[in-house]
């Protein structure tokens, strides 16, 4: 009788191998549920021991976007508008990359005339930086392999066709199949890859969603034809935060960082209707001003507008004032806009949204040098929010000198006391009192 596959209380004596780690030790009994012997354990330590290695990508907000660096092996996807400038950071990342690690840029969109025209207005210095030209499939890959190099960037894959396949490169099925294949060779070759993909009218990425699926980090380059900056932000990160921000200006020689980004979102006003709140994006906190404009209606219904945040929480913060505050805003229009356009998705602006509304209303300047932070609840109260130490350390950064949140615990307001003045309120019309008295 054999004994390999003997699964209850037998002995398992044949040679395994898990997940790269070959595993010979003798399987104990099982007794009931719970299992004898530290296989379980052993194979654990082994996997903590690995540490992950990175490289930087030559900017510290790329870096901060991506968890902390370029990760060996991994698969980057970087969508944007047409004209946003993804070539433009990708090839001055790749000329800074190139100073210490080999690079492969491999454009499918443009010639090796244009990249070289692009490389000149950017002043790059690198001269280790290996531009390659070409769209089909096969002949990337041979390359690839050819150079072995660090870091690859494909610009980009709808460009790119699979020779075998009868559609026309950018479909569907050509999508799929080239973006499989290249994610396979970085992952047998341990080899950065990062793609650059097209969006469609609405802003999604184009193709199957099998692409966002088969890459490890998903990247938006945002901001629009007007204001010279841009964001990145990720949505998808197995290496690091989702929803991390890097800031970038653009300029006629290319993009730079924003040390400061506060500093572009916040003009420190004292006026009616403009409040400052403080975001987290990540891990980062942000300082944002958020301009209401509340004025009498001329319409059966009222206009509501936002640029930055959302029509929906717009709606709910009204609803709660007209409960809660009793003042009835139906006949009025009601326009809300952040700072530089800034996209805010935390909670905990509420309460600075909810101000400025009033505070135009009223045409009362809201508490001078303050910073508003709390989630409204539907009955009023205001709530805690998350990271509310780490917004609390941006306020001092900024030399703001009032704050107004939810109840704190003691050990927090202890830690604060003295750096800031801080103002602990539990509902809406609590903050209104306090804020609106003058």
């Amino acid at each position: 009788m054999r004994r390999r596959r003997n699964f209850f209380g037998g002995v398992l004596r044949r040679r395994r191998k898990f997940w790269g780690y070959v595993w010979t030790k003798k399987i104990g009994h099982f007794s009931g549920r719970r299992q004898i012997g530290k296989f379980s354990g052993a194979i654990k330590k082994k996997l903590y021991w690995k540490k992950i290695s990175r490289f930087t990508s030559g900017f510290r907000e790329f870096d901060r976007v991506l968890g902390g660096g370029i990760v060996p092996g991994s698969v980057v996807l970087l969508g944007g508008e047409p004209g946003i400038g993804k070539s433009t950071l990708v090839l001055q990342s790749a000329g800074k990359i190139s100073l210490n690690e080999k690079v492969l840029y491999i454009t499918a969109e443009e010639s090796l005339e244009q990249v070289k025209i692009r490389w000149e207005r950017l002043n790059q210095n690198s001269i280790d930086l290996k531009i390659f030209a070409e769209t089909n499939l096969y002949l990337i890959i041979e390359e690839i392999k050819r150079v072995s190099p660090s870091f690859a960037i494909i610009d980009s894959i709808q460009a790119i066709h699979h020779s075998e396949m009868q559609s026309s490169p950018g479909s569907v099925s050509q999508v799929r199949a080239c973006s499989s294949e290249l994610q396979t060779l970085a992952k047998d070759n341990n080899i950065a890859l990062l793609i650059i993909g097209h969006v469609t009218k609405d802003g999604a990425l184009a193709g199957p969603k099998t692409l966002e699926h088969l890459v490890d980090t998903v990247i938006n380059f945002e901001g629009d034809n007007i204001s010279s900056h841009r964001l990145l932000r990720s949505i998808k990160n197995r290496f690091g935060s989702t929803f991390e921000i890097g800031i970038f200006e653009m300029f006629d020689k290319g993009l730079r960082e924003i040390k400061n980004p506060s500093s572009i979102f916040t003009n420190k006003e004292n006026i009616s209707g403009v409040t400052t709140t403080i975001t987290n994006e990540g891990t980062r906190p942000l300082a944002v001003d958020i301009q209401a404009l509340v004025n009498k209606t001329f319409y059966s219904n009222p206009r509501r507008t936002t640029t930055g945040i959302s029509i929906n929480r717009l709606h709910q913060i009204l609803a709660v004032i007209e409960k809660h505050v009793g003042i009835k805003l139906s006949e009025f229009d009601c326009y809300v806009a952040t700072g530089g356009g800034f996209e805010i998705n935390d909670p905990s602006s509420d309460l600075g949204v909810a101000i400025s509304i009033l505070s135009s209303l009223k045409n009362i300047p809201p508490l001078t040098n303050s910073s508003f932070i709390g989630e409204l609840g539907l009955s009023g109260q205001v709530r805690k929010s998350n990271n509310l130490r780490t917004k609390i350390e941006e306020a001092v950064r900024l030399g703001i000198k009032n704050i107004v949140v939810p109840k704190l615990g003691e050990e927090l307001n202890n830690n604060f006391k003295n750096l800031i003045n801080i103002k602990e309120i539990s509902n809406i019309k609590e903050a209104v009192d306090y804020c609106l008295s003058g």
